[in-house]
């Protein structure tokens, strides 16, 4: 044997190594970071995906809940993690699309840091308005906050959040021009929403629909460019005519972007399995949520094309956070 050839047969020899460490994955407990607290939207999608994840994969899936800084010191953790396919984050809206769009020196970048698999929801928001406000679709609303410019007044949960975000949306693709009140949580918004201190909200319809379903709020459109199978009876934006629109909240695993490729298959392959499985359709619809499915590639799109839209509304509205 020629000297010369050993550094081929020594190069040769790593990656057929590589490819059998690659094909045994994975041998190993598998954690998704949720960089949220326990409880919320996110944890339980988390916590509904890992059953089915560890029957497809033969590992079991823990959840790793890292919550802080509205969710970005959890996402961060997980785009530095050693990327072998052992850590995962489930992303969302908040951590890879609006923070981001927020904070532009964020501790990672939501298109360079990660390897995508699937989306996996959509939870939809819902315009609700109190009872008394003299509206009943997104024409008559339209009509009367340009009647009233500057008069009628927007609920939050707070700076930044995603149902803030979804009523500057609004108000850019319909010329009209809210007072925004922002509230420390969804639920002081809805409080004052219902006791009419408030005209409208953009809440998430997994909070709502109690409320709506009561007569306590008057739901005017949905934001997904579907239907919500919870409440199929209350239209889209899109039918409501603005065309597109779309300010729902997102989800989807992602991992370190330098994942071996065949890694990131393996999981994107158990991952579809399971939010094929009636379960999880079943338990996703218990909480207001739409399952999704996408490739790879879909979701990176994705990701670029939602960080682009709501990067114009935060600019647009002049909204800017320490």
């Amino acid at each position: 044997m020629n000297s010369r050839d050993l550094p081929l047969i020594l190069a040769a020899s790593l990656l057929a190594a590589a490819s059998v460490a690659h094909a045994a994955y994975p041998e190993r407990a598998i954690r998704i970071i949720v960089p949220y607290p326990p409880g919320g939207n996110i944890d339980i999608t988390a916590r509904t995906l890992a059953p089915g994840f560890t029957e497809a994969l033969g590992q079991q899936v823990v959840i790793d809940n890292r919550g802080g800084a509205g969710g970005t010191i959890g996402a961060e953790l997980a785009a530095k993690a050693a990327p072998d396919g052992y850590t995962l984050v489930l992303g969302s809206t908040g951590t890879l699309t609006t923070a981001p769009a927020l904070y532009p020196r964020l501790g990672y970048d939501p298109v360079r840091d990660f390897a995508t698999t699937s989306l996996v929801s959509s939870v939809p928001l819902v315009m609700v308005i109190h009872p008394s406000v003299p509206a009943r679709n997104v024409k008559e609303f339209v009509a009367l906050a340009k009647s009233r410019p500057g008069r009628i007044t927007m609920a939050s949960a707070g700076s930044g959040t995603t149902n803030h975000l979804g009523g500057e949306l609004f108000q850019s693709v319909t010329g009209t021009k809210m007072i925004h009140i922002p509230y420390k949580g969804s639920g002081p918004a809805l409080v004052d929403v219902m006791g009419g201190q408030v005209d409208v909200h953009f809440d998430q319809l997994s909070s709502s629909i109690g409320y709506i379903q009561g007569g306590k709020l008057r739901a005017i459109a949905v934001t997904t460019l579907k239907r919500s199978a919870q409440m199929p009876e209350i239209p889209t934006m899109n039918e409501s005519g603005l065309p597109g629109f779309d300010a729902s909240t997102f989800t989807g695993i992602v991992l370190p972007a330098a994942t071996p490729r065949d890694v990131v298959m393996k999981l994107h392959t158990a991952l579809v399995k399971v939010l094929r499985m009636k379960t999880t359709r079943d338990s996703f619809a218990r909480f207001g949520a739409d399952v999704l499915e996408s490739s790879p590639e879909e979701f990176s799109r994705f990701i670029r094309d939602d960080l682009a839209k709501w990067s114009k509304v935060i600019r647009d509205a002049g909204i800017k956070l320490e």
